[in-house]
């Protein structure tokens, strides 16, 4: 994950339902969690505003692409279904998110697949963390995606080296040289940190 920036010029505010109707432009919006989940911008939704996504780097792109890849070809080879995003908008506890990687499993994706936004959070999320970033921040931001459906949370610290794995019962800390793996989702899955973090 990449630090967020209030996208809002002006104090208009609009009704969720409006904004997926027609998005206002960006310079002057103040929305409700109904409208973003309409028509989600290339954003994050929290407390009416809009946050862009700042500081990503090319280290933060590789490692995104990296899980989202090892997610997918894990999934496929063991025929569980589902289906692996990058930044696909999700409805938290009164907030609307794009987490770095998310699993869906089938049952969901049945469900939920042509979904706009899926209202709830994905079962499996990975967020990565960057320098800028405040730890503080992603371990509340864990916590808001548990409380609104997902079953767990990755949270990659590419600098430290470390992932911090989540569940609504456990915390996990794995640190170069070892294994990380699932917990609850997409079972069996596992890497080794300094390969996922190369």
């Amino acid at each position: 994950m990449v630090t967020s920036t209030i996208v809002s010029k002006e104090s208009e505010v609009i009704t969720l339902d409006d904004y997926m109707r027609n998005p206002p432009d960006k310079e002057s919006e103040v929305i409700t969690l109904d409208d973003y989940m309409r028509n989600p911008p290339d954003m994050e939704w929290v407390d009416g505003q809009l946050l862009e996504k700042k500081g990503m780097t090319l280290k933060h792109g590789q490692i995104q692409l990296r899980l989202g890849s090892y997610w997918k070809i894990y999934k496929e080879s063991n025929e569980q279904g589902g289906e692996v995003y990058t930044d696909a908008p999700c409805r938290t506890i009164g907030r609307g998110r794009k987490p770095d990687v998310a699993y869906l499993t089938p049952d969901m994706l049945a469900q939920f697949g042509n979904e706009a936004v899926l209202p709830q959070s994905f079962p499996l999320i990975a967020e990565i963390i960057s320098p800028t970033d405040r730890g503080e921040e992603f371990i509340g931001k864990s916590q808001e995606y548990l409380q609104s459906g997902c079953q767990e949370v990755w949270l990659v610290f590419p600098e430290s080296r470390w992932i911090i794995v989540t569940t609504t019962d456990s915390r996990q800390l794995f640190v170069s040289g070892e294994v990380v793996s699932t917990q609850k989702v997409l079972l069996g899955f596992n890497v080794a940190v300094d390969e996922l973090l190369a």
